[in-house]
């Protein structure tokens, strides 16, 4: 229906209930009627014409529905009507509609067919509509009791579970946010309880949580507080970091290193782990330190602790010096020993992750895990160097910030056994030389050294002029090892130990062999057990009464001549002593007593002979061998100083006992020129001859005079001039014995000073014992010379020499008184040297070395004697031969020295007298051992025997050519 109406409109039709609407009631009322219609059918016009009258009418009449054509025309009339004009233009307005009526009465009779047949499917449209409409309402009507008896219920069940649903989920929700919310108690439990890696997976999970549900606003505010716990536990976590530096717990480090591991932070933590040790270092000493100082300083108003580090070391006192350095090393060694065992957890570690397990035997590390393993490996093997440098310079500042020069000899070596202690840890902490250490502690050795040896040297020279050369009783087995000065070296060359001590000893040496890091990994400090091995121990060198036993010293006073006396076994210690071999059971008595008189006292210990002072010469050298054993670096300094000890010693005894004018004129050699070089040598360079003449004066001595020492005096209680006491034969004994023994005892530790001596000074040291500690055997022959020379008046047996008549004409078999004199001289020397030899043991050199003078002076004051002879016949000669072999016979009882000294210097002499003139001038050629006044009176003596004066001129002239160059 809706249809044709709109076509109809397009078509400008209505339908003709509207077409009566429209119109006006004017326009109804003049509607024609059939009767009109009909006739304006009927009515011929012209279509032409009357297409014209419609397209007179005015557009507006087209304009649209509601416009009111009345109004209009009534509008259109003039002021003035006037009838004709409008029944003219009323006229036209009917005739204009009544073209207008004809036309749509032709559109309408046009479509009359279609509009019935159009009308027709309307009203059956209609119809079907009409029947639509109840349809429709008939299904509304059944919808709606299925909706109510079925849907609804149903629907609404599903609804209400969908419902419970989400509800459900919401208040999952609501419970988890909830335990959001009071995850913060929790964290605080587990950072208490120091459970890092829990607390820190507790709060990622939580962040993991709250980012699903940030669509709730409280949420927000919840993330924000996880992220500053995040933080807060970071915070902890960096401090417990902080705690395994001073000391490394193996579960402590492990939850913080799986606390770092879950934040990713691997490498940051090995950076903080590092800064943390620095920090600790600098801490811990300065807490050691300021703790000491303001100890010590009372209650001074000093604020330390706004101090440096350094200017702090400067306030530490003598007294609590050794005691902080103590404690400095202790903290400083628990530091490293945290680093130590982190390498140690952090090795172990990798090892563990990078073995394969059944499991997973196949797969491999992530690539992200193996950089942080080896930036932490990297990392850790870089900071052993930065660890111990800051550990040296720390130390530094402490040594260098005290003047250790006025220190006790035993507490400077304290200080070197530490810092040698803290360099041996250095040397394993990471294979360090420690060359901060080793240069700050040669600083201040050097400096003490100095002033320790100057202060030695002066009081060495004390004991020697105050030394009266008295035995010093040790016992028979002493040896320099039982000192405590050279307990360093047992370590060193420790005795082999029996079957029995082995098994015990084997667990020592295990622990010895192991490093400091292993032997103390647990327990313990080094330096607390270092300090423990300086207690006290107890010497016992010395003897009672310089004897063994009381039995010894009673047999001691016994008679040195009765074979009674002499036990077997020293008899048998003398051979062994003289050949080294155990003697036959064949050698008899007088064999026994003549070598036993060789060696005086022989009952006696075999002790050493030493003096007080000779003792506190070894216990110096041990000293100063202790402190080069710690501190290398000044090695060559101390061995130059031992060497002074020794120049000095040797030097004091040479002067006191050993100078004399008459060594030159004597003409036997006493001083061998590699002895007087040495002698000289030690003059120059370690003597002050100035002091003695300065000792007025006010003048401070030169730098090259404070390296020197004055020359020592000779005590006033020691007299040399007693020829009942052998001219101190006792003193000189002691003396020069003590030396020797010095020198033994520099023998036997040339090996271990040739092992702390550099390379490129080892031949000062070769230099040195060559030179100067193989020479103290050769002083003997100075010193005992002036004994020998006074001990026999020889001037006596000139005197009797001379009255002898030696140009006599029958051969004699009697031999002359001087003979006797002598050998009654030398009597009553060997009863001296027994009386000495109760006094001091004379050893066997000694005793040689006695004889030997005495007996070379003897021969040559025999020759001298021969020489002053004006006349002399064969018989005569033959006299001096019998006067010689009788001396010689006699002095073999009282001596066992063999061969008799300068027996072929009589002899030769003797003999010469019967050579012809060619056989006496070679003889003078080749003797040069004589002087000149002995040659020639042998030529004067031999003229008119078979020399002739031609002859004699001959030899005398040959003579004098031999001392011409001596001129």
């Amino acid at each position: 229906m809706q249809k044709i109406k709109s076509l109809m409109a397009r078509q400008g039709l209505k339908s003709p209930q509207e077409s009566m609407t429209d119109l006006s009631p004017t326009e109804n009322l003049k509607i024609p009627s059939k009767e009109e219609l009909r006739e304006l059918r009927e009515q011929p016009i012209d279509p032409q014409a009357e297409q014209e009258i419609i397209d007179g009418i005015e557009e507006i009449y087209f304009s649209n529905d509601s416009f009111d054509m009345v109004q209009h025309e009534l509008q259109k009339l003039p002021t003035e009507l006037n009838l004709q004009d409008l029944e003219e233009y009323r006229d036209r307005l009917k005739r204009q509609q009544a073209a207008v009526s004809k036309k749509v009465a032709d559109l309408i009779l046009e479509k009359q067919p279609a509009y019935v047949k159009e009308l027709e499917r309307v009203t059956a449209l209609q119809t079907n509509l009409q029947l639509a409409a109840v349809i429709c309402t008939n299904a509304r009507r059944q919808l709606s009791v299925s909706k109510e008896g079925f849907t609804e219920a149903s629907l609404g069940l599903l609804a209400n579970q969908r419902r419970r649903q989400l509800l459900t989920g919401l208040l999952k929700s609501l419970r988890t946010i909830k335990t959001l919310q009071r995850t913060d108690v929790r964290l605080s439990e587990m950072l208490e309880e120091e459970d890092y890696p829990g607390a820190i997976q507790l709060c990622l999970e939580c962040q993991k949580a709250a980012s699903t549900f940030k669509h709730y606003s409280c949420i927000s505010e919840l993330n924000s507080k996880l992220q500053d716990t995040l933080e807060q536990i970071e915070e902890q976590l960096d401090v417990a970091l902080s705690k395994t530096c001073k000391h490394f717990d193996v579960s402590h480090y492990t939850k913080v290193h799986l606390a770092y591991t879950l934040l990713g932070k691997t490498q940051t933590a090995m950076d903080q782990l590092h800064m943390h040790f620095t920090q600790a270092i600098h801490n811990t000493v300065f807490q050691v330190v300021l703790g000491y100082v303001e100890l010590c300083a009372g209650n001074a108003d000093t604020k330390f602790q706004k101090m440096q580090y350094k200017d702090l070391c400067t306030h530490i006192t003598l007294d609590s010096y050794i005691p902080c350095l103590t404690d400095l090393c202790k903290a400083l060694w628990e530091v490293m020993l945290s680093y130590h065992r982190t390498m140690q957890w952090h090795e172990a570690h990798d090892k563990q992750a990078a073995a394969p397990t059944p499991e997973d035997a196949v797969s491999t590390e992530s690539d992200e895990l193996a950089i942080d393993r080896s930036y932490v490996k990297k990392k850790l093997e870089h900071g052993l160097t930065r660890i111990w440098q800051d550990v040296q310079l720390k130390v530094k500042a402490y040594i260098l910030g005290t003047d250790m020069s006025n220190f006790k000899y035993d507490d400077f070596i304290v200080v070197l056994d530490v810092i040698s202690r803290l360099m041996q840890v250095g040397e394993e902490f990471c294979s360090s030389k420690s060359e901060v250490l080793q240069e700050s502690i040669k600083r201040q050795s050097v400096n003490y050294f100095k002033n320790y040896h100057r202060a030695r040297l002066e009081e060495l020279r004390m004991f020697l002029e105050n030394e009266t050369w008295e035995l010093c009783p040790v016992k028979s087995n002493f040896n320099i090892s039982q000192l405590h000065e050279f307990k360093f070296m047992d370590q060193c060359r420790s005795p082999p130990l029996s079957p029995s001590r082995q098994g015990a000893s084997s667990a020592i040496q295990i622990q010895e062999q192991l490093c400091l890091f292993q032997q103390y990994l647990q327990d313990g400090n080094p330096f607390e057990m270092h300090i423990e091995q300086k207690e006290e121990e107890t010497e016992d060198v010395l003897a009672s009464n310089g004897y063994e036993s009381d039995e010894l010293e009673k047999s001691t006073y016994h008679d040195y001549d009765s074979d009674s006396d002499v036990p077997e076994e020293l008899k048998q210690d003398y051979v062994d002593e003289q050949t080294g071999d155990v003697p036959l059971k064949s050698v008899s008595r007088e064999t026994i007593r003549s070598k036993k008189r060789s060696d005086y006292n022989l009952n006696k210990a075999n002790a050493p002979i030493l003096t007080n002072t000779t003792l506190n010469v070894i216990r110096l050298v041990g000293k100063y061998m202790q402190m080069m054993s710690i501190l290398k670096p000044i090695a060559f300094d101390v061995i130059h100083c031992v060497s002074q000890l020794f120049d000095y010693y040797l030097y004091a005894v040479y002067a006191f006992f050993g100078r004399n004018d008459m060594y030159e004129s004597s003409g036997l050699g006493l001083i061998s020129s590699r002895l007087r070089t040495t002698l000289n040598r030690i003059q120059e360079s370690l003597i002050d001859m100035e002091a003695s003449s300065e000792a007025t004066s006010m003048h401070a001595p030169s730098e090259d005079r404070k390296e020197k020492v004055p020359s020592p005096h000779l005590s006033q209680m020691v007299v040399l001039t007693n020829s009942g006491t052998l001219y101190g034969l006792a003193q000189r004994v002691v003396a020069t014995e003590s030396l020797v023994f010095l020198a033994e005892q520099f023998e036997s530790l040339q090996s271990h000073l040739d092992t702390m001596m550099p390379a490129a000074k080892k031949p000062f040291l070769q230099q040195f014992y060559s030179q100067t500690v193989s020479t103290a055997g050769e002083l003997r022959k100075p010193i005992y010379w002036i004994v020998a020379a006074k001990a026999i008046d020889y001037e006596q047996m000139l005197l009797l020499m001379s009255g002898v008549k030696w140009d006599i004409k029958e051969i004699m078999s009697q031999h002359n008184i001087y003979v006797d004199v002598l050998l009654k001289e030398f009597e009553m020397f060997n009863q001296r040297l027994g009386d000495v030899s109760r006094q001091v043991r004379i050893p066997l050199p000694v005793s040689n070395v006695l004889w030997e003078h005495c007996i070379r002076l003897a021969n040559r004051t025999l020759v001298e004697g021969y020489a002053n002879v004006k006349k002399c016949s064969n018989e005569g000669r033959a006299l001096m031969q019998l006067d010689f072999q009788q001396f010689l016979m006699k002095l073999e009882k009282l001596t066992d020295l063999r061969p008799i000294p300068d027996k072929e210097f009589v002899e030769t002499y003797i003999k010469a007298y019967y050579m012809t003139e060619n056989d006496m001038e070679q003889f003078i050629k080749n003797h040069r051992e004589y002087s000149m006044k002995q040659l020639a009176n042998l030529v004067n003596v031999c003229l008119g025997s078979h020399i002739n004066k031609k002859a004699r001129q001959k030899l005398l002239a040959a003579i004098d050519d031999i001392d011409r160059p001596k001129r």
